[in-house]
């Protein structure tokens, strides 16, 4: 699914060359995040099977036809395509559904945010507000496919909507947490979102993502503005 540096999204290389620039000389940087992203990953999956086994058990109890975790193809550096897993919080047929409710958008820009989305189950609302839904992605960090820390990977209709300028956040690897989310989470908007994550990507180092990282503890245990 890698569509390289010329795929359906464009040329990432042609445009932002003092980013990349910058991005390349992190050598040291990237090296220790590839390594941190492998070790912490493992060990959180380890410590948190109680939570997975309990999840799962209720989200089967919530519906006991639909699957517990959901996969959903998602855009990543450089335009490349991977799945992405989460515990599944919406009804099973969600993806159908949301054509029926783009009208009711409440975000600007390429990106669907509806705060009392009715595709969200009972267990559903729960699971997103503390973040629980999102721990499969450890799954994909060990994987390769995102980071600990980093933007979050677009769907590939959004990205088709992409300015040049928002292509910008595909130039790293993705992240389960990053710094629009520690932000003000669902209350920064697209485009606010798109400023903050090329803001993480110019200045991006090791003490940034252990900031981010403690952030996004403290907001998973005591939410901010979650859905």
């Amino acid at each position: 699914m890698q569509k390289g540096r010329h795929g359906e999204f464009g040329d990432f290389y042609s445009t932002n060359n003092d980013i990349i620039d910058e991005i390349r000389k992190r050598v040291f940087y990237h090296f220790f995040k590839y390594i941190f992203d492998k070790i912490f990953s493992t060990i959180a999956i380890i410590l948190l099977i109680p939570v997975f086994v309990t999840t799962a058990i209720f989200i089967k109890i919530d519906d006991p036809r639909g699957p517990i975790f959901y996969s959903q193809v998602r855009v990543g550096k450089n335009g490349h395509l991977f799945k992405m897993y989460k515990f599944r919080s919406m009804v099973v047929d969600a993806d159908k559904k949301l054509k029926r409710l783009l009208d009711y958008n409440e975000v600007e820009g390429a990106m669907f945010k509806m705060k009392d989305d009715p595709r969200v189950t009972r267990i559903g609302k729960i699971i997103r507000k503390y973040s629980i839904d999102e721990l499969p992605q450890l799954l994909n960090v060990i994987r390769g496919d995102m980071s600990l820390v980093g933007p979050r990977p677009p769907l590939k209709r959004e990205v088709k909507e992409y300015t040049e300028y928002d292509k910008q956040r595909l130039l790293i690897v993705p992240g389960c947490t990053g710094l629009w989310q520690v932000s003000g989470r669902n209350g920064v908007g697209f485009h606010e979102m798109v400023k903050l994550d090329i803001q993480y990507i110019k200045n991006e180092s090791i003490l940034l993502d252990i900031q981010i990282l403690f952030k996004t503890i403290r907001i998973m245990i005591i939410p901010n503005n979650a859905c």
